[in-house]
């Protein structure tokens, strides 16, 4: 298995309508793409995220899945158009276990 992590620190002028289009376009990719063996994206909640205020889990059954995942339309649509705009810094560690 093969886990996806992804932090998200919004520009300051994101607004919310705008934060929650990249949260509902980055869920909708569990449905669009078959090798996304799990995938959840929510709202940190405590002090400790250093300006992250979103993560991202995606899981894959092996390295092909996340390989494919990366430059797959669907995934670089919701990038380009949705998180790319109100982006200000990622973060993202992909392990194997």
């Amino acid at each position: 298995m093969v886990e996806h992590i992804v932090l998200f620190k919004w520009k300051p002028e994101a607004t919310q309508e705008q934060i929650d289009a990249a949260i509902v376009g980055l869920r909708g990719l569990k449905e669009q793409l078959p090798y996304i063996v799990d995938l959840s994206v929510g709202t940190n909640y405590t002090d400790r995220g250093q300006g992250f205020t979103h993560g991202l889990v995606v899981r894959f059954a092996d390295k092909s899945g996340l390989e494919a995942y990366g430059p797959s339309d669907e995934h670089q649509a919701v990038v380009k158009n949705l998180i790319g705009p109100i982006r200000s810094d990622v973060l993202a560690v992909d392990y194997e276990f």
